[in-house]
C-alpha cells in the first residue's frame, strides 16, 4: 500500500478559514503529477492549529478527491490516547486507507507508554496505521525495538515514517523486519532511505515538485539508483530551503511565490517567513519549473 511519493498536503487558508476548493486543487495536482498518496492534516497540515472539526472537515474532503484515485494516510494522531483514537475512527469511517498517527507529544511517555498508546490505537481500528517518529517536534522518540515489537504484535501497525534524520533508525529497522515498510520523513535523505530498502516517503517538497519527487522514488523502487541519486542531487537545494524555517513556512511560501497558494495565510504561533528566507525561496525556486494546476 504504501510506495513512492506521499504528499503531506498543506492546508490553504482564506481570510482565517480553510480555503477547501484551493484543497481539493492541490490534491488533484499530486493526483496528476504521480503521486501515490496524500497525508492530510499531518505536521504540514497545520494539525496542531485545526480544531478538531476542521481536522476531520480536511480528512473528509481528501477521502473525497482521491477516492479509487491514490491513497489517503490522514493524520490522526495526538498527545492524548483517546483524542488520537477518535481521530483515527474517524479517518476510518470517512474512506481514508490507513493513519498516520505521531508519537504523543508534550507528555514524553516511556517506551512502554509508547507500545501502550499504538497498542490501544491498532485494536480500535482495522485500517493501517503509519507511526510517525518525529522527536525534534514531539520530544518522543520511539526506539527500533519498540517498533519491531509493535510489528510483531499488531498486523495493521505496517509502517513507519522515519524523521529522526538518523540514517541508522531506518537501517535497523529494515534489518530487523525486512516486511515492515520504512518511509522516509525528511527530503534530504529520501535517496539514502530508498537506497537501504526504503519503499516512499511522506514528503513536504512534494507539494511543490510532486513530478521529481516521484520520479526520484520511483526510480529507486524500480532499482535504477542512478537515476534516482541524479534527481535527488537536483533536489537538494529546494529540499534544505524548505527547511530554513519551521515547516511548513517556507513550503507555503514557497507555493504563494510559485502561484500554487493565492492566499499566503498561516495559524498562529505560525506566521509568515522572513525577508530573508523569502528571498532565499525566490531565488532557489529559479532552478526549477514548478507544474501549475
Amino acid at each position: 500500500m504504501f510506495k513512492g511519493l506521499i504528499t503531506a498536503t498543506v492546508t490553504p487558508f482564506r481570510s482565517g478559514k480553510i480555503d477547501f476548493e484551493r484543497y481539493a486543487k492541490l490534491i488533484e495536482r499530486q493526483i496528476a503529477n504521480g503521486a501515490s498518496g496524500v497525508v492530510p492534516v499531518g505536521t504540514t497540515g497545520e494539525s496542531a492549529t485545526l480544531s478538531h472539526a476542521e481536522h476531520k472537515e480536511c480528512i473528509e474532503a481528501a477521502a473525497a478527491v482521491c477516492k479509487n484515485k491514490i491513497k489517503v494516510v490522514a493524520g490522526a494522531g495526538s498527545n492524548s490516547t483517546a483524542e488520537a483514537i477518535d481521530l483515527a475512527l474517524f479517518a476510518q469511517k470517512a474512506g481514508a486507507n490507513a493513519i498516520l498517527c505521531v508519537t504523543p507529544y508534550y507528555n514524553k511517555p516511556t517506551q512502554e507508554g509508547l507500545y501502550q498508546h499504538y497498542r490501544a490505537i491498532a485494536l480500535a481500528i482495522d485500517i493501517p496505521i503509519v507511526i510517525y517518529n518525529v522527536p525534534s517536534r514531539t520530544g518522543a522518540d520511539i526506539l527500533p525495538q519498540t517498533v519491531c515489537r509493535l510489528a510483531d504484535d499488531f498486523k495493521n501497525i505496517v509502517a513507519i515514517k522515519e524523521a529522526t534524520g538518523i540514517m541508522e533508525r531506518a537501517i535497523a529497522i529494515g534489518a530487523a523486519r525486512p516486511n515492515f515498510t520504512v518511509l522516509s520523513g525528511d527530503d534530504a535523505i529520501n535517496y539514502p532511505i530508498m537506497a537501504n530498502g526504503g519503499r516512499g516517503a511522506i514528503s513536504v517538497t512534494g507539494n511543490l515538485l510532486p513530478d521529481l519527487v516521484s520520479a526520484c522514488l520511483d526510480s529507486a523502487l524500480k532499482n535504477d539508483f542512478a537515476a534516482s541519486k541524479a534527481l535527488s542531487d537536483k533536489l537538494y537545494a529546494i529540499n534544505k530551503a524548505l527547511f530554513i524555517e519551521s515547516n511548513p513556512i517556507p513550503v507555503k511560501a514557497a507555493m504563494f511565490v510559485c502561484g500554487l497558494l493565492d492566499s499566503l495565510e498561516y495559524r498562529l504561533p505560525l506566521c509568515a517567513p522572513s525577508a530573508a528566507t523569502m528571498a532565499e525561496l525566490e531565488i532557489t525556486l529559479k532552478n526549477y519549473e514548478t507544474k501549475g494546476f
